[in-house]
């Protein structure tokens, strides 16, 4: 149940850092094989549409970490010429998956911490 129906539940910000992954997973491929992709998501739709709230805690979170570990797996085989290539986003700005790589990590730090801290 959420406390504030204004703001994602701990299972749904768990969900949106899944979301967060499946699309970084289609920028982390399809950049290395087209030309300048757009590839970009409604995060709200997203979470709305997945159901997080109505999954098992323990599945969502083995979900979570074996997206991540396979996302560090594919991470590992970027070399420095994948990472200069790029993908646009929403807004048609284009960033490279080094840039990528990066904002994910951070993207994911951010919220783990809102996890911990969560009131």
């Amino acid at each position: 149940m959420k406390s504030n129906p204004a703001k994602w539940s701990k299972k749904e910000l768990l969900g949106h850092l899944i979301d967060s992954a499946a699309n970084n997973h289609h920028r982390f491929v399809r950049a290395r094989y087209e030309d300048v992709p757009t590839i970009f998501y409604d995060q709200n739709k997203w979470n709305e549409l997945s159901h997080y709230n109505e999954m098992d805690p323990k599945q969502l979170i083995q979900f979570w970490v074996n997206y991540n570990k396979h996302l560090a797996f594919l991470m590992s085989f970027l070399s420095e010429d994948d990472l200069k290539r790029e993908c646009k986003t929403a807004n048609e700005q284009v960033y490279s998956l080094e840039f990528f790589c990066t904002d994910y990590v951070t993207h994911l730090e951010h919220h783990l911490h809102q996890l911990v801290d969560y009131d």
